[in-house]
């Protein structure tokens, strides 16, 4: 009876160890931290990337085309990329709705009329929203980044359900997305090489900005509240001895 007991157990343990998920592997990035920042050429690299690939099936509602403005694009670029997108507007005289070229001030229009539509058009898997996918994720950046780069082969015995694809960094291990990225998908400007970890490394940086803009900003503002309180401080601790300073 302990020898079966034994052998569960030991099964259990085998079968629990080859379904975990494993842990993202830690990336080093240049917004983590205090003092951390944004690279800009990472950024509008990223921006291409989810431009390119990525919004063919996920929206980013949170981000109109003026806070672009933030990745390091002038006004006149700014334009030109919200130019290529078209958006819903209206009613017009005759109370009809009309689509016309996006503007700054509109968001970043979604590829998807609505949530059925998107499913439609997924095999029932409904593409999630990238604004705040970054937060919304356990590892954050390093998972977003292990995910695309997590497709491989099944191991054996493992069956991949019809419509989905394997990837070891999602839960299961099986995805209703297939494999976003393949070396040289896009042409970055600037001449860097896209591989498949440039370009998700560049995207997931991209997505980190997008799921919290004011970082930087926050950051500085944190920096300046810090060095004020040590400053005073300083000055409290001085006047307070001078004050005290004929009392035993």
């Amino acid at each position: 009876m302990k020898i079966f007991l034994a052998l569960a157990l030991s099964t259990i343990t085998l079968c629990h160890a080859e379904t975990t998920t494993p842990h993202p592997p830690k990336q080093k990035w240049s917004f983590q931290g205090a003092f951390g920042t944004f690279k800009r050429d990472e950024l509008q690299r990223g921006f291409q990337v989810y431009k390119e690939v990525c919004s063919a099936c996920h929206s980013l509602k949170r981000i109109r085309f003026r806070d672009l403005k933030s990745l390091g694009f002038n006004e006149a670029e700014i334009k030109a990329i919200a130019a290529g997108y078209e958006v819903k507007d209206g009613p017009n005289a005759d109370g009809e709705m009309f689509q016309r070229k996006a503007l700054p001030s509109d968001a970043i229009p979604s590829p998807f009329p609505n949530d059925n539509a998107a499913r439609a058009a997924n095999n029932g898997a409904l593409p999630p929203d990238l604004s705040l996918i970054v937060k919304a994720r356990e590892g954050g950046a390093d998972y977003v980044h292990a995910l695309m780069n997590g497709y491989t082969a099944p191991p054996a015995g493992i069956v991949i359900e019809g419509g989905r694809h394997y990837n070891q960094y999602f839960p299961d291990g099986q995805i209703s997305m297939a494999k976003p990225l393949t070396d040289g998908q896009v042409t970055y400007a600037d001449g860097t090489e896209a591989t498949v970890d440039q370009m998700s490394r560049d995207v997931t940086t991209f997505l980190a900005w997008a799921a919290e803009p004011e970082a930087e900003q926050r950051k500085q503002m944190g920096v300046k509240v810090i060095a004020y309180l040590l400053f005073m401080t300083v000055i409290f601790y001085f006047t307070m001895r001078r004050i005290w300073k004929g009392v035993r």
